[in-house]
């Protein structure tokens, strides 16, 4: 019985941020992976650190490390199998660029009491955080403008959440037509946990999440779309098949905060595009597919949704490869 925490990283082994990562993971007893890219140091090595270089992903047993594009942060998808074949029960992800407070590292509880969204349809989850105008990275800009839903006529209850995304104060994830429009840092004031079940749709990101083994199938993060969309789209196909799980996906108050990385917005802006213009329309196409009940249909589920995303072009026809090597390597580590 296991807990991993993993990071995708190209940064060298004096990164601030891994080494600080490394000791709380061995003060903790927690495996720490980092999964390394072509432009990794060959050299890396930090005590407490798990690092996968390329040359050394590909010794695994796993079809997917043979397949997986390099220079794409989907290789983090590795970094999972990797986890799961030394037993973790929960994995931890976030990235190089943000920092824990102590709450990261608490105990997380599966059946969380949180506000229950059911038949909401779009719900701005930052908008429960903060007096600010604010959104998450991958929220359809066609939906900003509507009403949001008022706490105090939904259920406060005990939900089922295997999958749990937690904040980021200072430099919160957001889309670049954000950045480019208010001003940051923000920090989010308002501590309150929201559980959307079917029919409620809100992205959520790779950078403070949090998952428990019968949601692990879900981890898989797309290959063949935009590098700022692979979390988001993972996202939704992961709410869609958590309805026929009768699970909700947990939003909870920051425990990190973000000195993000260096970024060029309008390159960001660039890569977001596909997002802006297909976000809305692929939940639309997903809430309609007709899917199997149960989480023993995850699998069957996921090459469901993600040849669904094919046929709309939103994502290359090969990823159809990758997902079955995945849910071929994952199904033989369960």
């Amino acid at each position: 019985m296991s807990k991993s925490l993993i990071i995708t990283s190209i940064a060298n082994d004096k990164h601030p941020v891994l080494n600080s990562f490394a000791v709380e993971c061995k003060k903790r007893n927690l495996d720490f992976i980092v999964i390394g890219d072509t432009k990794s140091p060959a050299d890396f090595k930090i005590d407490g650190c798990d690092f996968w270089s390329v040359d050394r992903q590909l010794t695994l047993p796993f079809e997917l490390a043979k397949i997986t594009p390099t220079k794409h942060y989907s290789r983090k998808n590795i970094g999972y199998l990797i986890a799961i074949q030394n037993g973790a029960v929960e994995i931890t992800e976030t990235d190089d660029d943000n920092i824990p407070r102590e709450e990261f590292w608490a105990e997380k509880q599966r059946e969380v009491k949180s506000y229950g969204f059911e038949n909401a349809g779009w719900v701005n989850v930052y908008h429960y955080f903060t007096k600010n105008k604010i959104w998450p990275r991958g929220f359809p800009l066609e939906e900003l403008q509507n009403k949001q839903i008022d706490l105090s006529t939904l259920k406060f209850d005990t939900v089922n959440c295997p999958v749990q995304q937690g904040l980021a104060d200072e430099n919160p994830d957001v889309d670049a037509v954000y950045r480019l429009t208010y001003p940051l840092p923000l920090n989010f004031e308002i501590k309150t946990r929201l559980a959307l079940g079917k029919n409620a749709w809100s992205p959520f990101n790779s950078q403070n999440t949090h998952w428990f083994k019968e949601a692990f199938a879900l981890l898989y993060l797309p290959s063949y779309c935009s590098f700022r969309m692979t979390d988001i789209w993972r996202s939704y196909v992961a709410q869609r098949i958590a309805w026929e799980c009768g699970w909700g996906i947990l939003y909870h108050e920051p425990t990190v905060w973000q000195e993000r990385n260096e970024h060029n917005l309008m390159k960001d802006f660039e890569d977001e595009i596909p997002g802006y213009s297909n976000n809305f329309r692929i939940c639309k196409e997903l809430q309609e597919l007709q899917l199997k009940k149960g989480k023993e249909n995850i699998n069957d589920n996921l090459i469901t949704c993600y040849q669904k995303l094919i046929d709309i072009n939103v994502i290359g026809k090969d990823e159809m490869t990758l997902l079955k090597a995945w849910i071929n390597d994952i199904s033989k580590l369960s």
